[in-house]
């Protein structure tokens, strides 16, 4: 599923309560039929996924969450998501061209580790079209005013290893992807698990 610390740009504080926080807790924390809407990021693999492997509880947990960018988390509950919900993601979506996203800096919060996705402002707007066709479900339950979209390294760690970590990225960065849809995933109690794919607009010329 999603990384999705619990992060807001105003403060620039998080809590280790979050997606993927909970992913390598507990399932009682992380419960089955929770969803979240992703956009993956295959390309950061080989600089990330060594790192987190080591510690980032999600990926630690081998609960199938890939290196990626929350668009929204928590998402509808499953058992609440037909054939109505997909084609109401898919109608948010539509007006959304694909977009190109660089990853030149880490950033942190208390215990964190990210990469920065730029520009951030397609990954707000997608949040805002699903949000605004479903304004009852609120990034991180509405917590936060203003979530920073990133990609989660390691969190819960050490000091000392996000030092390591961040060193490490620093010379493997850039990186670069083209974001050309969102994936509905779902936890099972598990792993998370892809359920649906929507396609963002390519612009033609």
């Amino acid at each position: 599923m999603t990384d999705t610390a619990d992060t807001t740009g105003s403060t620039g504080t998080a809590r280790s309560t979050s997606s993927a926080d909970s992913a390598g807790a507990t399932s009682s924390m992380f419960p089955a039929g929770r969803t979240a809407l992703i956009v993956r990021i295959p390309e950061a693999e080989p600089a990330v996924g060594p790192w987190r492997d080591r510690i980032d509880p999600a990926a630690r947990a081998g609960a199938g969450v890939p290196a990626h960018v929350s668009v929204l988390y928590p998402f509808l509950q499953e058992d609440l998501i037909d054939a109505s919900v997909h084609a109401g993601i898919a109608a948010a979506l539509r007006p959304h061209h694909a977009f190109d996203l660089r990853f030149e800096r880490t950033g942190r919060f208390p215990g964190m580790l990210y990469l920065a996705p730029e520009p951030d402002a397609p990954l707000r707007m997608l949040t805002r079209a699903v949000t605004e066709r479903w304004p009852e479900v609120r990034p991180y339950g509405g917590r936060y005013p203003d979530p920073v979209p990133h990609l989660t390294v390691a969190q819960r760690a050490l000091e000392a290893d996000l030092d390591a970590a961040e060193a490490d990225l620093g010379g493997r960065l850039p990186l670069s992807t083209r974001v050309r849809s969102v994936d509905l995933v779902a936890y099972d109690g598990t792993a998370w698990h892809e359920r649906a794919s929507f396609p963002l607009r390519e612009r033609t010329k």
